[in-house]
């Protein structure tokens, strides 16, 4: 009999990184490392439940407002110095990092091999006839690889010319290929020494600055091996080294290379005990389709082609149900179960097919919580931070009112009946909850009790308690009309209570305090307004602004106070407390952004939207075209490029799914596959021109869609008896 997963942990999603508890799941299982949580009266858990999961201290000083403030108290001791990510190539092929600078794994800072969070390899510094060769170039070639060249002089006569060409090749999965080139006129005897060491650190050990000397090696096989009380790795070579020093860490060889030919050493690196790494995302089966992109611009398809990469590297399985897949929420740092985040990704990829959204359903309908608890229905999830005015909140009540919307959505995507009606129960219990939870009030307060109503929270009740209605409705289930009233209701109160009125012509409150005062700071949560579901023949869910608040919102968002040029920033640089780098204060977030350049599309506002979209696909060229979770919020100006953010995740679930989204977004694709139609309603400035979509999935097919340059769009393939809709 299988063992279900355990539910996710309580403790900080987002508390910072040095912190963290659940970075990588066990070895290709679904979740995160568990970690209980002592429950404290002065540090409530999720909902009100005790269990934060870090003892409270006094609260750092800061800048007050007129806005009432119901932050909690947060820790102040200092923050250690965090390994930078932001110049680091990062290959991953989940449970396997490969993590590097410029070529040579040095054992600084984060470099090293990794599996399931462990550092197998901290160094690995190669020398050729003595001398290191001089780097030239590193660069990713994949989301799980990486090629570093680099040069050296090893004949006298040679001149200033280099003669010998070095390039390594790394993968996540724990290999490197050294190869060796030789533009001389003549054959070369080389000698190769590679000096190796590891601490078999966790990577959160290692974030911490905690992380021990190097092991002492012995020699085994054809390589060394470390091991502690807790586990052991070994590297091993082929061609075998012809001399092996355990105690100085070297591996050698003395390598014939041909004029003008090559000469090649592999070394793998292997945690003892446990086989080849085999990647869910290397799997013959992909849960994305192969999609494609053409057009004017030239950038979308580099894009493209790195997002669905990235999606694809950062799949994990349950290794109790192997063919449920589900997204990491991104590496180095979150690479275990982050359910909400699993769910809005999977809800963003559903253009893509809907086998991802399946498997993350399947997997979290696990984690529910049973009929018994303190809070039936809920899918547990961890607390994150909200910024310098509000308390943090629970992820669980998000992914909770994700799963109906996710499941109601795949369904008219074209999730067979067959699997929706197998979850329908899960969605169930989780609207039973909402409904429950809010009781008499038309509020949605998080975390619970007595915590604030949170603008975004009552954004993703009111879609859930919509499209839930709908899912129910169409199989015949109680509770749909219940829902619908308490949604109306939630509409009413919120566009009274929830409007700030100013001179600027007004703004929706972040949050209402527990004492009912709003809170009123401008941020990028306030994009969820716009986001309101899909519902049958291709209709949009309402919103829970009216149209002249949801004009005011459009504007808002297409000041330079919210977009820095590259995108939106997470608290406008207006706000008290903004901070161009923090991570809910003032970072530009890619998934906010796109869900900005979705929503403004969809309810008309093309110009807001098309200048979220350029920012951002500007923004994506510095990057790379692998754009991260968040960076900098600096405003852009002449010359100048986006500043990355030392502690982002690249690549990061949302943020690569967000490309899918903003894509398709521009063509308008509403499918409703029980009803065999497809509705098309394109962005009709085209803001990127012509734009050719191919190899996405509606009704379980094929399907293809051509915007052209003024705004039309055309079905170029579909499945047999799709309907074109109105």
């Amino acid at each position: 009999m299988h063992q279900q997963p355990t539910p996710p942990s309580t403790v900080d999603e987002e508390r910072p990184p040095w912190d963290r508890r659940d970075w990588f799941p066990p070895d290709g299982a679904a979740t995160a490392r568990q970690t209980v949580a002592r429950p404290s009266p002065r540090n409530p858990g999720p909902n009100g439940s005790a269990g934060h999961g870090r003892p409270p201290v006094p609260d750092r000083g800061r800048r007050t407002t007129a806005a009432p403030s119901v932050r909690t108290p947060q820790g102040s001791r200092p923050a250690p110095e965090l390994p930078p990510t932001h110049t680091a190539l990062i290959c991953v092929a989940l449970p396997g990092l490969a993590i590097s600078g410029e070529g040579q794994l040095a054992g600084r800072g984060l470099d090293g091999f990794y599996r399931g969070g462990r550092r197998l390899l901290s160094r690995c510094q190669v020398r050729v006839a003595g001398r290191e060769p001089l780097a030239v170039q590193a660069r990713m070639t994949g989301a799980d690889s990486a090629r570093f060249v680099g040069t050296l002089h090893a004949s006298p006569s040679a001149g200033p010319d280099p003669d010998v060409l070095v390039e390594r090749i790394r993968r996540a999965d724990g290999t490197e290929r050294i190869i060796l080139r030789n533009a001389a006129a003549r054959p070369l005897r080389l000698p190769v020494e590679v000096a190796l060491g590891t601490d078999l650190a966790e990577l959160g050990t290692i974030a911490s600055g905690r992380a021990g000397p190097e092991l002492q090696a012995t020699v085994h096989d054809s390589g060394l091996r470390w091991a502690t009380a807790g586990a052991a790795a070994s590297v091993t070579a082929d061609p075998p080294p012809s001399d092996a020093l355990a105690s100085a860490g070297l591996l050698r060889w003395e390598l014939e290379v041909p004029a003008g030919g090559t000469a090649a050493v592999e070394l793998r690196v292997r945690l003892d005990g446990a086989g080849p790494l085999r990647a869910a995302g290397q799997a013959t089966t992909s849960p994305f389709a192969p999609a494609r992109v053409t057009g004017d611009d030239s950038r979308v398809a580099p894009l493209l082609h790195a997002a669905v990469t990235d999606l694809q590297a950062l799949l994990l399985r349950d290794p109790a149900h192997p063919a449920d897949t589900h997204l990491a929420a991104g590496a180095p740092w979150r690479c275990g179960m982050a359910p909400a985040d699993a769910l809005a990704a999977a809800r963003m990829t559903l253009p893509l097919g809907t086998r991802l959204a399946a498997g993350t359903l399947r997997t979290l309908a696990r984690t529910q919580l049973p009929d018994r608890s303190p809070r039936p229905g809920v899918i547990p999830g961890p607390r994150r931070d909200a910024g310098p005015l509000l308390p943090p909140g629970c992820t669980g009540t998000e992914a909770t009112l994700l799963f109906p919307v996710l499941l109601a959505e795949a369904r008219r995507w074209g999730l067979p009946e067959q699997e929706t009606t197998e979850l329908l129960p899960a969605a169930e219990r989780c609207l039973t909850w909402l409904r429950s939870t809010v009781g008499d009030g038309p509020y949605l307060h998080d975390p619970q009790p007595g915590g604030p109503a949170r603008c975004e929270t009552q954004a993703h009740a009111y879609r859930a308690a919509l499209l839930g209605a709908d899912l129910l409705d169409a199989y015949d289930r109680p509770g749909a009309d219940g829902l619908r009233q308490w949604a109306q209701a939630l509409q009413t109160a919120f566009r009274a209570d929830f409007w700030v009125a100013d001179r600027g012509g007004g703004r929706p409150a972040a949050a209402l305090a527990p004492d009912g005062r709003p809170v009123p700071h401008l941020g990028s949560t306030a994009v969820h307004l716009l986001d309101t579901g899909l519902l049958g023949s291709g209709r949009l869910a309402p919103g829970l602004l009216d149209p002249v608040q949801t004009e005011q919102l459009a504007r808002l968002l297409g000041t330079p106070a919210m977009d820095a040029g590259w995108g939106l920033r997470g608290l406008g640089a207006k706000e008290a407390g903004h901070n161009p780098f923090g991570h809910r204060t003032g970072a530009v977030r890619v998934h906010d952004t796109a869900l900005a350049v979705a929503g403004l599309s969809a309810a008309g506002y093309e110009k807001e939207s098309a200048g979220l979209l350029r920012g951002l696909l500007e923004a994506a060229e510095h990057f790379g075209h692998r754009l991260p979770e968040m960076f900098g919020g600096e405003q852009r100006s002449g010359g100048s490029a986006p500043l990355p953010h030392p502690a982002a995740c690249r690549p990061a679930a949302t943020a690569a799914a967000s490309v899918i989204m903003m894509l398709t977004s521009l063509a308008g694709i509403r499918p409703d596959a029980p009803a065999r139609t497809v509705t098309l309603c394109p962005v009709r400035s085209a803001p990127l021109g012509e734009l050719g979509l191919t190899g996405l999935r509606v009704a379980g097919a094929p399907f293809a869609v051509r915007v052209s340059r003024l705004g039309l769009a055309m079905v170029e393939e579909a499945a047999d008896g799709l309907q074109l809709g109105v």
